[in-house]
């Protein structure tokens, strides 16, 4: 398979040169008729050593990168399966690198100012540390913490802002967390323009005095890093011992958390959905878990922001519903329609739903473990996909001219929830 053979490649120590190993490749748009047809394209994720960007349903076309030496084969599979697909990217690393030149210009444009971020470029892991680390010296609201170290010994580093220091235990908490998949850099900027509003630019006092909020930029510290310097679209971590040889490294940490861990997952190394060799066996996972069980009596909103798709998704991913999933529904939609009426008009409208019912059945996610453990609201955001000017989806590639557009209208969802949280705490 050629999958095997590039990671066999790496392996024994053939460079490549940046980019090198998307030569050939491609990203198709696949659309199904059914249940059946869906189930059967994506058992050729692992067949074929495809990546799957998106899931194919009835109702939503999905995405998917396929090796240069499987596009034939790949044509051939989905079209005997009776399903349709079309070019949506015809040169991977071509996309690739026109990403890197024009993230490189807008970047080249600005620069940080003194306790702010600019909010049109895509910050590197020491950057937002070092931002992180600034807003703490000169903001008496803020607390920089470390939940941990990552797998390669990364400080995996979150704020804590509040008006009391967190002492005020009859105060809600929101938690806020970005980058668990390493790939989906658009979703920084989403946490950093938060942190905006809630620290520098605040327009809304009653959600700094009256709520506490902890942030988690960048969730998957060495995934992130190795997205930026080796493998653009990297999903997972980067912890290896998982096979001989260390062919295939890292675990897809939304797999990774311990509620119906490995029933709707891969036990693959391989795979992008890999979910380790156990629940938590993951330092980022588990730095994850301490936040949240260390604040759980108080944490009312949970939000993990993903990309793409323009969803707000809620629990569980094998399709059962939480007891207040009414209430999950009518909170998802208000986010949703926040969201909705700021967002550009060429996007579509977010749609709100059951995980398994609108997107993909999935377990062990970061959600789902969060809803099971007694959080009142739980979610998941996939943050609008990135169309070219030939109106093709992109998919995670980032468009510079929507990186601030995407913290303004994420933050509308996250305000929202939060106005909620403050009408209906549990701490009243």
């Amino acid at each position: 398979m050629y999958k095997f053979a590039f990671l066999l490649a790496l392996s024994i120590g053939l460079a490549l040169a940046k980019h090198e190993e998307y030569d050939g490749s491609v990203v198709y748009q696949v659309k199904v008729a059914n249940v059946e047809q869906a189930e059967q394209v994506y058992a050729l994720e692992n067949k074929l050593g495809l990546d799957m960007w998106s899931y194919a349903a009835p109702s939503r076309p999905g995405l998917v990168l396929v090796p240069g030496p499987m596009r034939q084969r790949f044509q051939t599979e989905v079209a005997a399966l009776g399903a349709q697909y079309e070019l949506q990217i015809g040169n991977v690393r071509e996309a690739i690198e026109l990403e890197e030149k024009l993230l490189a210009s807008a970047a080249s444009r600005n620069s940080s100012r003194s306790g702010r971020l600019t909010l049109d470029k895509i910050y590197r892991y020491a950057e937002v540390n070092a931002y992180l680390d600034e807003l703490a010296e000169k903001y008496e609201t803020v607390t920089v913490e470390s939940a941990g170290k990552s797998f390669e010994n990364r400080d995996i580093k979150y704020l804590k802002i509040s008006t009391t220091n967190f002492e005020d235990l009859s105060k809600p908490v929101v938690l806020v967390q970005s980058m668990l998949h390493a790939r989906e850099w658009v979703t920084l900027p989403a946490t950093l323009y938060a942190i905006e509003k809630l620290v520098v630019d605040i327009t809304d006092r009653d959600l700094v005095d009256k709520i506490d909020w902890i942030i988690i930029p960048i969730a998957n510290p060495d995934g992130y890093e190795f997205s930026h310097t080796n493998t653009r679209f990297w999903r997972k971590n980067r912890s290896t011992g998982h096979m001989i040889g260390n062919l295939c490294q890292g675990v897809d940490l939304n797999r990774n958390f311990d509620f119906n861990f490995g029933s709707l997952s891969s036990s693959n190394p391989c795979s992008e959905t890999f979910h380790g060799p156990g629940p938590f066996s993951e330092p980022e996972s588990l730095a994850i878990r301490n936040i949240v069980l260390g604040n759980m009596n108080r944490i009312e909103l949970f939000l993990d922001i993903h990309s793409f798709g323009s969803l707000i998704l809620f629990g569980y991913g094998n399709g059962d519903l939480p007891a207040n999933a009414l209430t999950l529904n009518v909170v998802g939609v208000r986010m949703a329609q926040a969201i909705d009426a700021v967002k550009w008009e060429s996007k579509p409208n977010y749609r709100v739903g059951n995980v398994a019912m609108i997107l993909y059945r999935v377990s062990g996610s970061a959600p789902d473990y969060v809803q099971a453990i007694g959080i009142p609201l739980s979610y998941t955001y996939e943050l609008p996909a990135y169309r070219n000017q030939n109106n093709s989806i992109n998919g995670f590639l980032v468009d510079p001219d929507f990186i601030e557009q995407a913290g303004v209208e994420t933050w509308e969802g996250i305000k929202t929830g939060a106005q909620w949280v403050l009408q209906n705490t549990r701490r009243k």
